[in-house]
């Protein structure tokens, strides 16, 4: 469903495709050279997991494998931190982990910037993000609430945030957003006690 929303706009579509995709032309080689270590980390180095997209409706989001093949599958803040690789620490120190997510950004599922995608179990924040209209926007791979280093352990004021960044939302705020993740403010979904800065 379109709307009139400056987050849903032909232009701000148009810029997910023209940066994700240059990108990734750009970032290949790079890409390869990182898969290729993944493999010999950890011997699968792409990591697919279903998350919860607009609408609420599932999709499956692409990652770097940043933790050992055994690791359960919960949310970021309840992961053990001893589960990290040490190939996987610089990852996510470089938030080179997050590169594959640009393919999700060409399929549509995805924004550069925008509310991150929480698992499907974690139903209080899927349930505040849909009394707040955070649902109706795609997920992103950044935004305010990863600025401000907000993270899912606290779902009502995530929620909050991520609704506040909608409200407020404009062409201008989502190149800052964009600076400012790439200038390496914010910390985002981190693993407590992962010693990660």
């Amino acid at each position: 469903m379109k709307s009139n929303a400056p987050w849903d706009s032909p232009l701000l579509r148009a810029c997910d495709l023209m940066l994700a995709g240059g990108a990734l032309l750009v970032g290949w080689p790079l890409l390869v050279v990182l898969l290729g270590l993944g493999w010999l980390d950890t011997g699968a180095p792409l990591f697919r997991q279903v998350r919860v997209g607009r609408q609420g409706r599932p999709f499956v989001l692409y990652k770097l494998r940043t933790m050992r093949l055994e690791t359960p599958s919960v949310a970021t803040h309840l992961a053990d931190p001893n589960a990290l690789t040490r190939f996987g620490r610089f990852l996510r120190r470089t938030k080179l982990d997050e590169l594959p997510q640009l393919w999700n950004v060409i399929r549509g599922e995805m924004s550069l910037v925008g509310p991150r995608p929480c698992l499907p179990n974690q139903k209080e924040l899927i349930e505040a993000r849909d009394r707040l209209g955070v649902l109706a926007a795609r997920p992103g791979i950044t935004g305010l609430a990863q600025i401000r280093g907000i993270d899912m352990s606290q779902p009502q004021r995530l929620a909050r945030v991520d609704a506040e960044m909608l409200r407020d939302f404009s062409l201008r705020a989502y190149f800052r957003y964009l600076w400012l993740t790439l200038r390496g403010q914010g910390r985002g979904d981190r693993i407590r006690g992962d010693g990660l800065t």
